[in-house]
Formats: structure tokens, C-alpha cells, sequence
């Protein structure tokens, strides 16, 4: 017969177990109640007393490719540079946040696969309202921009000149000069558009039309122009908060899990998941970050992520097998080298191969791992976001969707399923008493585990 003290360990851990459960049901229901409220407010249409006392500056611009410093001067001749259309068709959005009025790019109308400088020029007739006057920049700008006012530079989006910086283009306010009222002037706009960037056919240069707003309309203007940003980012914001709780969850749980290995693999895959999808909100709402070291760490910081999410999975069915983790390592590097030469072909024989190898380790999880049906699911999951390509896209899984009008991208809906079923199966990777004693295999963080070469 069982001592007394190990019934009274069993209902302990097994109570544990039932109260982290409904701890995570309940942190996840409040944050995608955080989420939905945030979506809801910021894909409201800006309210229409506030856009009847401001002048959206669609219509026609001048346009001209090149860069010259004198084209910011009100006295140049523009009367033969090119015109563009920026009147938006009504209901039109941006493909990523769901910014309003989006207009296609000078990639759609008559510059394919052009990148560089180029100019945007128009009159703006100010009304003679006694009030001071803004101008609301541009929300979405192939790169990055300067805003000129009559020739003087009221500021814009990055740093332009020889050795352009350039960050994500988000809302600015450009305080025009006291006496603009009831004066006619000249507005001129320097777009820079990076090489390599805006590989879409309506890419490249100004999107949405600047507006004229008298204060104190334009500031309110400008504070729902923040609130669509923020809803635009705000899933990258909350998933990495719930990603570092995971960690610190599974850090808890830890030394009482027979998958500890497993679980230190897993909070590092984590903690670099959890970086990438913040490095979106960090690029959308400030300037800590240029659009090079974005790209780069979207290209480069997926390969440890997935190498490590092989080695954790490995790790669940004990022991692990070295020919993965070596397979694992080959193919990290092969990924590496396909980013820093640019070689679409090895980049994606190195995503396939990681396939193959996930493929793999689920067979291993079927045959003999713990809780197969939560551990399995979960792997799909991690799978569906780290190769939505090759995995949703083959059976017509749309990329984004727009609940409330904001941009929400699959990966960031699979992030919102993966996230509580990892966290269930760590919890479930502290067994009670009574199915510890009935496992078939020793907790990994015990002494003398050996590392298996596979079959």
C-alpha cells in the first residue's frame, strides 16, 4: 500500500496542475480582450467633424524622379515634370495595417523596379481662418521622406542625403509658419526609396496624401492617426509579453519536469521568436531601429529560432537523437549562408530540409512520446509559424485578414493558438507522482542520460 504522504503529493500536483491551467485560460482571454478592444478603436474611421474641418491633399502632384535640392524652391518650374493621381478609391487600404486613402506607388504608374530619389510637388492654398495650421505627413512612404514648406525643411520620416536612414514611416505633425494663413504655397516632398525594398507592382514613394488641418483639429487627427498605428502592432506587442511569460513559466516548471532539457531549448527558440515579432512594433512606433538592420535580422534571426525549435522537439522524446541535432546544425548553416549571399534557391532547401527534419521528430513523438495528442498539436502549430510559406500557402490560407479594419497576418493568428498550447504542455510536463511511476522513460535532467545517434 502507498504511504498516506504520496496520495496527499498526487492531489497537490494534480490541484497544481488544474489551477496553472485556468491561470493561462485566464491571462489569455484578458489579452485577447486587450487586443480586440485595441483593434476595434483603432480601425474606427476618422470621425467626421474632424476630417470636414481638414483638407486631405489628394489630386494631382507633380512628380519628377531624380534628386535636386532646388526643387524644394517655390519659384521652380515644374509645368513639365510628370502628374500622379493621388485621389484614393473610396474604401481603399493599405495590404499590411488597413491605413486609409492608400494609393498606389510610382511602381504603378509608369516607373517599374524604379528605386531612388524622386519629387512630389503641389500648390496648397491655406484658408484665411486665424488659427495656426498643420500639415499631417504622409502615413505610409516608400521609404522615407522630407517635407518641405515653400522651400524650408519642417522635417519628415528618417535622415536622407548620401548615406540615407531609413525607419518606418509612421505619423508626424509639421507645424506650418505663423502667416501661412490665407497664403497660396508650394508643398514639395523628397521620397527616398532604398534598393532592394518594395518588390510589390504599385511600390515605391508616397501612398496617402498629407492633410491640412487648423488646430486644435489636427492634433486630434494626428492622436487617431497614432491609435490605428498602434492597433496596426499591437498583436507584436502583446504576443512577445506572452512569449516572455512562457519562458518564465517554463523556467518555474522546470525543475520539476521530466522534459527539462526540452524546456531550456524551447525558452531560448522563444526568447528569439519573441524579438523578431517585437522588432515590428519597435520599427513601427519609433526610430530606434533603421529598415537595414529590420531586414536583416528578418532574414538572419529565423535560422537560430528554427534550429533551436528542432533541437527542443528533439529533446521530447528521450533520449534525443544526435543525428538531428547535427542535421539541425548543417542546416542552420546552410540557411546562413543562403541570407548573406542572397541565394533564394539554398534559403529555401535549408526551409525544406528543416521540414523534413520536424516531420521526423513528430514521427518520433507518435510512436513514443508523452501526451502525444497536446505534444503533436503543439509542434503543428510551431511548425505553421515558422513555414506559413510553404505550409499555408499551399492550401489558401489568406496572409492577412482585417478584423475592424486593421491588418492581423496568419502567423500572428497561429502565434495566438501556439502560445496556450505550449504553455498547456508545460504544465502537462510535470507529472504527478502517480504517472511518474508509470512512465517509460527517466526525466531527462536525471544523471548518466544518454544522447541516442537515431536509427
Amino acid at each position: 500500500m502507498r504511504p498516506s504522504s504520496d496520495s496527499s503529493a498526487v492531489t497537490s500536483m494534480d490541484t497544481a496542475q488544474r489551477k496553472l491551467m485556468l491561470g493561462i485560460v485566464t491571462a489569455m482571454l484578458l489579452a485577447f480582450a486587450v487586443v480586440i478592444a485595441d483593434l476595434a478603436s483603432g480601425g474606427r474611421p476618422d470621425p467626421p467633424g474632424l476630417r470636414a474641418a481638414a483638407t486631405l491633399l489628394d489630386g494631382t502632384w507633380r512628380f519628377h524622379t531624380g534628386d535636386d535640392p532646388h526643387w524644394a524652391e517655390a519659384n521652380t518650374d515644374d509645368r513639365d515634370w510628370e502628374t500622379v493621381n493621388m485621389t484614393a478609391v473610396p474604401g481603399s487600404h493599405d495590404s499590411d495595417v488597413g491605413l486609409p486613402d492608400y494609393v498606389g506607388g510610382w511602381m504603378a504608374h509608369g516607373h517599374p523596379g524604379y528605386h531612388g530619389y524622386a519629387w512630389y510637388r503641389r500648390v496648397v492654398t491655406v484658408p484665411s481662418k486665424p488659427t495656426s495650421w498643420d500639415i499631417l505627413g504622409p502615413t505610409l512612404v516608400e521609404d522615407g521622406y522630407e517635407l518641405y514648406w515653400n522651400g524650408q525643411l519642417l522635417g519628415g520620416s528618417g535622415r536622407l542625403g548620401a548615406a540615407p536612414r531609413l525607419v518606418g514611416t509612421r505619423p508626424l505633425q509639421f507645424t506650418l509658419p505663423s502667416d501661412a494663413a490665407g497664403t497660396r504655397n508650394v508643398l514639395a516632398l523628397r521620397v527616398y526609396m532604398a534598393p532592394g525594398s518594395g518588390v510589390s507592382a504599385d511600390g515605391g514613394g508616397m501612398h496617402s496624401a498629407p492633410i491640412l488641418a487648423p488646430r486644435p483639429m489636427s492634433e486630434a487627427l494626428h492622436r487617431v492617426q497614432w491609435q490605428r498605428t498602434i492597433a496596426g502592432y499591437i498583436v507584436d506587442l502583446i504576443e512577445p509579453l506572452m512569449m516572455f511569460a512562457l519562458i518564465g513559466l517554463a523556467f518555474w516548471c522546470r525543475p520539476r519536469s521530466n522534459h527539462g532539457a526540452f524546456l531550456l531549448h524551447a525558452s531560448i527558440a522563444l526568447a528569439l521568436m519573441a524579438a523578431r515579432r517585437l522588432n515590428n512594433a519597435i520599427l513601427a512606433w519609433t526610430d530606434l531601429m533603421d529598415l537595414a538592420t529590420y531586414a536583416w535580422l528578418a532574414s538572419v534571426m529565423w535560422v537560430p529560432t528554427v534550429a533551436l525549435w528542432a533541437s527542443a522537439w528533439n529533446r521530447w522524446c528521450l533520449p534525443p537523437w544526435r543525428s538531428i541535432d547535427v542535421s539541425a546544425a548543417l542546416l542552420a548553416v546552410s540557411a546562413v549562408v543562403g541570407a548573406v549571399i542572397h541565394s533564394t534557391s539554398v534559403t529555401r532547401a535549408s526551409r525544406l530540409g528543416f521540414i523534413a527534419l520536424f516531420v521526423v521528430i513528430s514521427a518520433r513523438i507518435a510512436r513514443r512520446g508523452s501526451v502525444r495528442p497536446l505534444a503533436l498539436v503543439t509542434l503543428a502549430s510551431i511548425m505553421a509559424a515558422l513555414f506559413g510559406g510553404e505550409l499555408l500557402d499551399t492550401i489558401g490560407v489568406l496572409g492577412i485578414w482585417f478584423p475592424f479594419g486593421i491588418g492581423v497576418s496568419r502567423t500572428q493568428y497561429v502565434y495566438a493558438l501556439a502560445i496556450p498550447l505550449l504553455a498547456f504542455l508545460i504544465v502537462r510536463s510535470m507529472p504527478s507522482i502517480r504517472s511518474d511511476q508509470s512512465a517509460d522513460v527517466p526525466p531527462d535532467n536525471w544523471p548518466g542520460l544518454s544522447v541516442d545517434f537515431g536509427p
